[in-house]
């Protein structure tokens, strides 16, 4: 809709005003669409939201927040460049059945053990690879009844350092029971993007509720936890994929922005 010139100062007034804000604060309230890679989106100027959007997606307001989250993760400062790198990804969507005694297998850098534990059936995982990495284990109890009766063990249900090891709850225990391993899938992370990433609460990563539950990490998440219709659809649909969601919040903070319905991991060529 067509605005007057009186309207337009006012916005740019308006945008002038947050500008300061965020130099000040080194932090925006609320979450600006971005492009699939860091650099300078366009915005259909004229209204002060887009005017807002525009400057704080802007290329010297990005490198400022890799400057600033760099400093308080206590890694290198990555350049703009960097971040847009395509991130290694490693995948597996052979379907395994393993049972309680099996002997541990190995998919893509990970090491995979079922065991009971009291009434619950878990999962060991363990990070063979010489990277940190965000990782997906996607499963399926056999039978899948009661699963989230069983008292959830604290573990990062996101990230995994090099060498580390991880235990999670999969189901309540019944005699005979086995796991399905239906995609093994992860992606190799540099030091400020494995930081970013930890943030993230694992629903905005696509990751199921009876995996969730459990998931503690070193650095509590601080952006919604709370996916939207939207996103949801997308993951139900296949439009949006685990990779996608890793990939963007490897590269952007989660606290200043939201994921692109349209966004789709750097390099990507297939689901």
């Amino acid at each position: 809709m067509p605005i007057t010139d009186a309207q337009f100062k006012l916005g740019v007034g308006g945008v002038a005003i947050v500008l300061a804000g965020v130099i000040a604060s080194g932090r925006f309230c609320g979450s600006v669409a971005i492009p699939p890679k860091p650099t300078m989106p366009v915005f259909a100027t004229g209204t002060e939201s887009a005017l807002i959007a525009q400057v704080a997606a802007a290329p010297a307001v990005y490198k400022d927040y890799l400057a600033k989250d760099a400093a308080e993760a206590g890694v290198p400062v990555p350049s703009i460049e960097d971040m847009g790198r395509e991130l290694a990804y490693h995948f597996d969507d052979k379907r395994r059945i393993l049972e309680v005694g099996d002997r541990p297998i190995t998919v893509v850098g990970l090491t995979l053990a079922v065991s009971r534990n009291d009434d619950a059936l878990t999962l060991a995982i363990v990070n063979t690879t010489n990277a940190t990495v965000a990782y997906h284990v996607a499963t399926e109890p056999i039978p899948t009844t009661k699963c989230n009766s069983a008292q959830s063990l604290p573990f990062n249900a996101v990230m995994l350092t090099r060498g580390a090891k991880i235990s999670r709850v999969e189901c309540s225990w019944r005699a005979g029971m086995s796991l399905a391993i239906t995609r093994v899938e992860l992606v190799e992370v540099p030091p400020l993007s494995a930081w970013y990433i930890s943030q993230v609460p694992p629903p905005l990563l696509g990751i199921e509720p009876r995996i969730a539950r459990g998931h503690r990490a070193e650095r509590a998440a601080i952006c919604s936890a709370i996916p939207s219709h939207a996103l949801e659809s997308g993951l139900k649909s296949g439009e949006i994929v685990w990779r996608d969601l890793v990939d963007f919040y490897a590269r952007y903070r989660c606290q200043t922005y939201q994921f692109p319905l349209t966004y789709r991991a750097v390099g990507k060529t297939s689901p």
